[in-house]
């Protein structure tokens, strides 16, 4: 497992290092500030980041970064301000933890991180197909109405054609529907 610390205080971060013994391959890095640079380099499997509170700055960074690259990420604070544990969350914190490190809890708290992590990316992927699926079957059912205005088709007729287009191409359903239909528009003039 590849661990990057971001700790300013190198006791602090020996801290981490400490609860982390035991794990096997282990590889830690640590740097006093975050630096998507540093994060890329290095490539962590997670990322824990130990401080005083955290910052703005920050927090920013680390949306930045985790928008574009996702990784289990686990904060580890002395003290909170109403909501930046929220902000954290938000910037992709897996595991925000006010005035609690302590090194026998250190690997307990990244094990469910990256387990919320997994399943939070699970969640994202299945919502992000779910919502494929949905904009799919709408082209589909805007070139069925336009194959039953055009050609006179039943609505299981149209499907019936858009179908064995589909399987005649070797492509999806969706593709070909929203090739029919910007066809359509161009015949139209929608395009310009």
């Amino acid at each position: 497992m590849r661990v990057l610390v971001i700790d300013p205080d190198p006791a602090r971060a020996a801290l981490v290092a400490e609860g982390l013994l035991g794990i096997d391959p282990l590889e830690v890095r640590q740097a006093a500030l975050f630096d998507e640079r540093e994060v890329a380099a290095f490539a962590p499997d997670v990322v824990v980041i130990a401080a005083d509170s955290p910052d703005r700055d920050t927090l920013e960074s680390l949306r930045e970064v985790t928008h574009g690259n996702s990784r289990p990420v686990v904060m580890f604070v002395d003290r909170s301000e109403p909501g930046l544990a929220e902000q954290a969350v938000r910037a992709g914190v897996a595991a925000y933890i006010v005035d609690g490190l302590a090194p026998a809890r250190v690997r307990p708290i990244l094990d469910v991180a990256m387990s919320r992590f997994a399943l939070t990316q699970q969640l994202r992927g299945d919502l992000a197909k779910a919502k494929a699926d949905l904009e799919s079957r709408k082209i589909v059912e805007r070139a069925k109405g336009l194959l039953m205005k055009e050609r006179g088709l039943d609505e299981d007729g149209a499907y019936r054609l858009l179908r064995k287009l589909a399987m005649d191409k070797g492509r999806p359903i969706g593709a070909v529907a929203a090739d029919l239909m910007a066809f359509a528009g161009i015949l139209r003039g929608d395009a310009s």
